[in-house]
């Protein structure tokens, strides 16, 4: 039996989140404390009392988000079998399967998040959510819009079967949009987002990312580890690097690892982090999938 760890994305946030832990846990309470010391901010208060358009703020939002699935996970005492995080979640995936400590993943995050806030101010662009539609569809109607603006928009963000977010410059976006409306999309709506993440309007963050990372010291991992931009399995520190670079300006391929577990010998799924959104999707990808979570 093989137990596949997963950890959340933003989007996950809420106002209150870890309070709860950090009041009855004191394992929990020492990682919260080491992070407001480590970033020099009170990423606690933040997460505790809000308000909530500065925990909205990305570079706000990625550390918090990292922090309490991180901090959570230590309290479990758990052996994954294997682990993957979606987009941000990666980096708690690769604390959880010890191949990066918590002090320098915390560190990256939260430089992550401050680029990620400045590369969708410099290069201004959006996300949409498009429900109902499949995935060669969704990539169809990206190349349509594209054509018809002049500017990009892709497939970002592969959530489950017939759920993808796009992203791109806004005019390409709001065309994607109309033309899946006219398509048949059940869905398909603009997100509130400030960037058009995991496309090629993060590049100021990954030349910002760059030195960073490549600095990072990255153990063999204690378990594979599912990068989200391959879907596949790896334990190889260098790779996990460059998938990391990767990742920023390419598609989250959720779908596609969830079923690379699957075949791979997953039978059980454990979501450690704020929120349920990750066991909606895989409910979603596989109904008989055994799925349970930590928030």
């Amino acid at each position: 039996m093989s137990t596949a760890y997963l950890f959340p994305g933003q989007g996950s946030q809420f106002v209150g989140m870890g309070k709860d832990h950090y009041d009855s846990n004191p394992e929990f309470a020492k990682y919260a404390d080491q992070a407001n010391d480590i970033l020099g901010i009170d990423l606690k208060k933040i997460m505790f009392e809000g308000p909530e358009e500065t925990l909205k703020q990305t570079e706000f939002t990625q550390p918090a988000i990292f922090l309490h699935s991180v901090a959570l996970f230590k309290t479990l005492d758990a052996k994954p079998d294997m682990v993957a995080g979606h987009s941000l979640g990666e980096f708690s995936a690769l604390v959880a399967c010890g191949a990066v400590s918590f002090e320098d993943a915390l560190k990256i995050v939260r430089r992550r998040g401050q680029l990620m806030q400045e590369a969708g101010a410099q290069n201004p662009g959006t996300m949409a959510a498009i429900i109902g539609m499949d995935d060669d569809v969704v990539e169809q109607v990206c190349e349509e819009a594209s054509s018809a603006t002049g500017k990009e928009v892709i497939a970002a963000n592969y959530n489950c079967p017939g759920q993808l977010v796009i992203s791109g410059y806004v005019e390409a976006v709001e065309k994607a949009v109309e033309i899946a409306k006219e398509k048949g999309a059940r869905m398909a709506m603009l997100l509130p987002v400030s960037g058009a993440f995991h496309s090629s309007l993060m590049q100021p963050a990954l030349d910002g990312l760059r030195e960073q990372l490549e600095n990072l010291e990255i153990k063999t991992p204690d378990c594979p580890i599912y990068s989200n931009y391959t879907a596949e399995a790896t334990t190889d520190p260098e790779e996990i690097r460059s998938n990391l670079l990767d990742q920023l300006l390419n598609p989250v391929r959720w779908t596609q690892t969830l079923r690379n577990m699957l075949a791979q010998g997953a039978n059980s799924f454990v979501e450690v982090g704020p929120g349920k959104v990750l066991q909606g999707l895989v409910k979603r990808t596989e109904r008989s999938a055994e799925i349970s979570g930590h928030q």
